[in-house]
C-alpha cells in the first residue's frame, strides 16, 4: 500500500496499521488503518489508545510525497548486518537518515525520466541472494532461517531495493558525469595533504592470459537447436506461452524468473545478431529463427516497439561442452607453456596469434580492469576474476601458469594459462608513479562534495515531516528538522 502524503501538513503525523485481537472481529475482515494528528489547531481527534505490541507497520518520515516506515529500517539493518556492514553513529539515526537520503535521489530519478531494466534488477538480486548462501556455507536454508523468508519471498521482496539502487546510482552518475579534475588539481590537492594523509595503495598485478575455448560437438548444437524448435512449435500451436517455456528452461538468469523479458531496450545495448533480428520481428505472435550470439542459441518473441526501443522475451540455451573437449583445450595450452618456458615465442605473440579471447588478444593478452571508471592494466588481487586470482596467486614476475578452467564473462567454459607481467607491491601513493590512483582520489572527492551540496539544496526545497523521537538525533545533513 502506497499513500500520497504530499498536500498532508499533519503534526507528528502516525499511521498505525492496527490488528483486531478478538477472533470474531478478525474473521472476514481487513486490518484496520488509524491515522492520527496530534495537537491539530482545526481539528480535535478522538482519543484511540493502541497496544504497541499490535502495531504491524509505522510511518516515521515522509520526505516528498514518499513515506519511510518502520519496516524499512528494520529490513536495511538486518540486510546491513547480513552484508557485515557497520553504521558509524547511532543506526536509529543514521539508517532512517539513509533512507531519507535515497529518496532525495529518487525523486530526481523520477523527475528526470532515469530507467533500468529488468535484466539489470534481476541479475543484481539473484547476486545479493548467492551471496548471502556463499556466505552462510552454501545453505540456503541458514538464508531462509535468518530472515524468516523463502528464498522466493526474499528475491520478491528484494526486487523494488534493488530497483531503488540501480536508479539512485544511475541518478548520481548523471548529476556527477560533467565533473573533471585536471593533471594541476590533482598536484595542487596532494601538495596541500599532509604525508600521513597520503592514501596506501594496496598490491596491485598486471596479468597476461592467453584463452582457448574447447570445441561444441556439431551433435550437441543440433540438439540445442531441436530443443528451441520444440519452444517454438509448443507455442506455435497454443500449448503453452513462451513466458511460461523460459521461466522452467531459459539459461539466462537474468531474464528467465521474469519470463524471459527484457525491457524497452536500445539497439545498441544487445548483442548485433541479437538486435538483427528482433528489431526485425513486428507480429508478437509469431517466433523469431534460431539466433546465435557469444552467449548461446536463442529464439525471441516480441512484445512491443517504443521509438527506437524494442520489448521482448527470448529463450537461452548453451550448448554444453564435453569433458573431452576440455581435455584437448587443456592439452594445447600446457604444451603451449611449455614452449613460452623455453622462449620459442613471446606471451605477447602467441596471444595475438593463438588466444579466443577477444577482449585481450589484441592487446597482447593484457587484460584490463574498468573498476572506478578508469582502464587501467593494474588489478588488485580481489578485483580480479576468482580463478585467475587463484593462479596468479601462486605465481612469481614472469612466470607462466599451467592450463586451468574459468567461466568467461558470457558465462561459457574455458580453458586459460596465464603470467604474472608485473607485481606492484603496496605503498603510499605517489604522483609519479600512482597519478591515475591519485587522480581518481580527487575525482571521488569532488562529486562526493557536489553531491553532499546537491543534497543539502534538495532539503531546502522538499517538505519533510518526522516523527518526534528523531528531533534529538545528530543527522550528518542539516535541514531535516522543519
Amino acid at each position: 500500500m502506497k499513500l500520497s502524503l504530499k498536500n498532508m501538513c499533519l503534526p507528528a503525523l502516525v499511521l498505525a496499521v492496527v490488528l483486531t485481537a478478538s477472533a470474531g472481529n478478525l474473521r472476514g475482515t481487513q486490518p484496520a488503518i488509524a491515522l492520527m494528528a496530534a495537537d491539530s489547531d482545526s481539528v480535535k481527534a478522538p482519543e484511540v489508545t493502541i497496544n504497541p505490541s499490535s502495531i504491524v507497520d509505522e510511518v516515521i518520515w515522509v520526505v516528498g510525497d514518499e513515506p519511510i516506515l518502520k519496516s524499512d529500517v528494520e529490513n536495511m539493518r538486518l540486510q546491513a548486518e547480513a552484508d557485515g556492514v557497520h553504521w558509524t553513529g547511532d543506526p536509529d539515526c543514521s539508517i532512517p537518515e539513509q533512507l531519507a537520503v535515497q529518496k532525495l535521489f529518487l525523486h530526481q530519478a523520477a523527475i528526470d525520466s532515469v530507467e533500468v531494466t529488468e535484466s539489470e534488477i534481476s541479475s543484481d538480486v539473484e547476486r545479493q541472494l548467492n551471496f548471502w548462501i556463499q556466505n552462510t556455507g552454501g545453505s540456503r536454508e541458514k538464508v531462509e532461517e535468518y530472515f524468516k523468508k523463502s528464498i522466493s519471498q526474499l528475491r520478491a521482496d528484494l526486487r523494488d531495493d534493488f530497483r531503488d539502487r540501480l536508479l539512485i546510482e544511475k541518478m548520481r552518475s548523471q548529476l556527477v558525469e560533467d565533473i573533471a579534475v585536471s593533471p594541476a588539481d590533482v598536484r595542487q590537492y596532494f601538495k596541500e595533504m599532509p604525508e600521513d594523509s597520503i592514501p596506501f595503495v594496496p598490491t596491485e598485478v598486471e596479468v597476461q592470459i592467453i584463452v582457448k575455448s574447447p570445441r561444441v560437438a556439431v551433435e550437441e548444437v543440433n540438439r540445442v537447436k531441436d530443443q528451441l524448435r520444440e519452444y517454438t512449435e509448443r507455442v506455435t500451436n497454443g500449448e503453452t506461452s513462451f513466458a511460461t517455456l523460459a521461466r522452467l528452461y531459459s539459461e539466462d538468469p537474468g531474464t528467465a524468473r521474469q519470463g524471459g523479458e527484457l525491457d524497452y531496450t536500445g539497439r545498441g545495448m544487445l548483442d548485433p545478431a541479437f538486435a538483427n533480428v528482433a528489431f526485425n520481428l513486428s507480429d508478437p505472435n509469431k517466433i523469431s529463427k534460431i539466433v546465435e550470439t557469444e552467449f548461446g542459441f536463442h529464439i525471441i518473441q516480441l512484445i512491443d516497439k517504443r521509438g527506437d526501443k524494442i520489448k521482448c522475451r527470448h529463450i537461452l540455451l548453451k550448448p554444453k561442452v564435453s569433458e573431452e573437449a576440455i581435455e584437448q583445450a587443456s592439452h594445447k595450452l600446457d604444451s603451449l607453456a611449455i614452449d613460452l618456458r623455453a622462449e620459442k615465442f613471446t606471451f605477447d605473440e602467441a596471444a595475438t596469434f593463438v588466444s579466443d579471447d577477444k577482449d585481450t588478444k589484441n592487446n597482447h593478452g593484457l587484460m584490463t580492469n574498468s573498476a572506478n571508471q578508469q582502464l587501467t592494466s593494474r588489478f588488485r588481487m580481489q578485483d580480479l576474476p576468482t580463478e585467475v586470482a587463484r593462479v596468479v596467486d601462486t605465481l612469481k614476475v614472469g612466470q607462466v601458469s599451467d592450463a586451468f578452467q574459468m567461466r568467461n564473462s558470457k558465462g561459457k567454459t574455458v580453458c586459460a594459462i596465464v603470467k604474472l607481467k608485473n607485481k606492484i607491491e603496496g605503498h603510499r601513493a605517489s604522483i609519479t608513479e600512482d597519478f591515475q590512483v591519485l587522480r581518481g582520489v580527487v575525482l571521488a572527492k569532488r562529486r562526493e562534495d557536489y553531491l553532499r551540496n546537491w543534497v543539502k539544496d534538495k532539503l531546502k526545497n522538499t517538505y519533510v515531516r518526522m516523527n518526534e523521537r528523531y528531533q534529538n538525533c545528530q543527522f550528518e545533513y542539516e535541514g531535516w528538522k522543519k
